[in-house]
């Protein structure tokens, strides 16, 4: 995932804040560090770390952050410093600002793209 070799457990352990499936938030979410969505948001995401949507996932709002990996749903604009992957179980209808876009077959993306240097994604 985002190009490091890690096991399931590491990366695990890596993120500080989980929205289970259970879970339902209407407003916006700021992180200073990894964030994984297992349940609906709707309001925008912003993180100083990774944001990783998951199969069921569903987000209904903008999402910013260093690294988005998309397994779920989104409708909103997507800005990633670094790098967003669109896995074949996710689907996302909204623009994207990245330095790299990985789209897997089977994904759906359905926007248009801006493609920037590292470390100006953000700037814009």
């Amino acid at each position: 995932m985002f190009g490091f070799k890690k096991d399931a457990s590491s990366i695990s352990n890596d993120i500080q804040t989980i929205v289970s499936k259970e879970t339902k938030i209407k407003g916006s979410i700021i992180s200073e560090g990894n964030i994984r969505i297992d349940g609906s948001i709707e309001g925008e995401i912003m993180a100083e770390g990774n944001v990783i949507i998951g199969d069921q996932g569903n987000v209904s709002g903008d999402i910013k952050g260093d690294n988005v990996m998309i397994s779920g749903c989104v409708r909103g604009n997507v800005t990633a410093n670094k790098k967003l992957e669109i896995l074949s179980t996710g689907s996302l209808y909204g623009d994207v600002s990245v330095a790299i876009l990985s789209v897997g077959e089977g994904a759906v993306f359905k926007g248009n793209s801006n493609m920037v240097k590292p470390d100006l994604a953000f700037a814009e």
